[in-house]
């Protein structure tokens, strides 16, 4: 402080203005402070309202596209015929636009129907702040039931199904059922073929079993028509000369795949075979041609390379599978041949662990042969197209009863058949199972084998936000 005197005043100068300075610099300091904390704060809080509306947007775009899939099943780019990403407006009720989502749609890989869509969303205030999620949505296949018949069926007491059952006929359940049971039949005239004798009239699920008591048998309800969805052999075929292995008509007797758990299959040409006398409910006692003679390898192949193997022939299947394929047995002209496929050993995964699968489709029926193990196991998919799926009696009265009654069948996949399947003879049994457990394989649904029949529109499988 500076002192200046004049006269007999005396003046002080610049005792306030320093203190008031940095009073008020500390002021407009906290000041800016609080509008810079308040600034971001409020962008802060708008980001969050924006990342929140993003993701609603992302999930329009999903549906949106699900709505696509809806109209044009097997159109995956967005109408354009180009690849993505698709990118369009959305819109508030008045129709302005709000924000935007980019589309980015994965086709289902040969031979499956699962399809992914990606969907990323940002609101047009921030368009820096985007969300991103990923569906996947698929055709159900057949393999969603565990048995599927056009005909009557019967059920027996010694058997567990862990699956839903349908029939566009009637159903007689005597055994343990833990899913639905579904008949198109309120009632239906039953026979023989399920334990009538004289025929009479039966509701569409009728039984000893205690599935009716827990609610879960159910009739009518609509039925599935086998016609819409037979499996297109011609398309099949071809599908097996572009992405798999085509076999044309053995001139013998047929062909033999052994699996292996190493990823490959051998095939075989199987040049004479022999037989066992045994019963069928269509055609009686007849020499059955299931027992394989002589053969002559043609080869080894991966299954990786072999995503579906069509035969023009009979065939034989065993072994442990490393992989996903389909096996079709289907001679042309269709309507003249009867083409079946023989299981004649255990047929399982290598390893219980989603990456394994194996349908079978024969253009008649699938046969279990009289020589299987005593606890025999078959995992895949079994498809009859105009027939069933058997092993027939090996009663006495077709020459003799030795190996004919075994301990245990086990299923893991479906079973579906234009007319009735059957495996059990006599109520000891005389030829069969003492015991049968058909498991569904929960795979199978949306991640059916390659090339196996999808039908009905997109269900959802999963999401995710990335």
């Amino acid at each position: 402080m500076r002192k200046i005197t004049l006269g007999s005043q005396k003046r002080y100068f610049g005792t306030i203005t320093p203190a008031l300075l940095v009073i008020t610099g500390a002021f407009m300091i906290v000041i800016f402070g609080m509008l810079v904390a308040l600034s971001l704060q409020l962008d802060f809080s708008h980001r969050q309202v924006a990342s929140e509306e993003s993701i609603h947007i992302a999930e329009a775009g999903i549906d949106y596209y699900r709505w696509h899939l809806a109209h044009d099943p097997y159109d995956f780019t967005d109408g354009t015929g180009s690849p993505g990403p698709f990118i369009h407006d959305y819109l508030d009720p008045q129709g302005a636009s709000i924000g935007k989502y980019s589309l980015e749609v994965t086709q289902p890989l040969i031979g499956s129907s699962t399809v992914e869509i990606k969907s990323t969303g940002w609101n047009n205030q921030y368009p820096k702040v985007k969300r991103t999620i990923v569906a996947q949505y698929g055709q159900p296949s057949l393999a969603q039931y565990s048995f599927l018949s056009n005909a009557s069926s019967w059920y027996g007491s010694g058997i567990t199904v862990n699956g839903m059952v349908h029939s566009n006929n009637g159903i007689r359940m005597d055994g343990l059922n833990t899913s639905l049971v579904t008949s198109a039949k309120q009632t239906y005239t039953c026979g023989s073929e399920t334990g009538c004798s004289p025929a009479q009239t039966k509701p569409g699920v009728w039984g000893s079993g205690t599935g009716g008591s827990q609610g879960l048998w159910q009739f009518p309800v609509p039925a599935i028509d086998f016609a819409t969805f037979s499996f297109d052999f011609s398309q099949m075929k071809q599908d097996a000369i572009s992405n798999g292995k085509y076999l044309g008509p053995s001139g013998a007797q047929g062909y033999h795949f052994i699996f292996a758990a190493d990823g490959t299959v051998r095939i075989y040409k199987v040049n004479t075979t022999n037989y066992y006398y045994a019963y069928a409910s269509e055609d009686g006692c007849q020499r059955r041609y299931e027992r394989i003679a002589s053969e002559v390898l043609i080869g080894t192949y991966n299954l990786t390379s072999a995503p579906i193997i069509y035969t023009e022939d009979h065939l034989w299947i065993e072994g442990t599978v490393k992989g996903r394929t389909t096996v079709v047995a289907a001679r042309f002209p269709i309507d003249t041949y009867n083409t079946n496929i023989w299981i004649r050993n255990n047929l399982v995964f290598a390893a219980y662990d989603h990456t394994n699968s194996l349908g079978l489709v024969a253009q008649n029926d699938i046969y279990f042969t009289r020589d299987i193990p005593n606890n025999f196991r078959v995992d895949a998919a079994l498809m009859a197209q105009k027939g069933h799926v058997i092993r027939h009696g090996y009663l006495s009265y077709c020459g003799g009863t030795t190996g004919a009654v075994k301990n245990s069948l086990t299923i893991l996949g479906a079973l579906i058949s234009f007319n009735k399947s059957y495996w059990n003879f006599g109520s000891s049994p005389d030829s069969g199972f003492r015991t049968r457990t058909v498991s569904y394989d929960t795979d199978l649904t949306y991640r059916p084998p390659p090339f196996f029949l999808t039908s009905g529109e997109y269900q959802f499988i999963s999401w995710r936000e990335e």
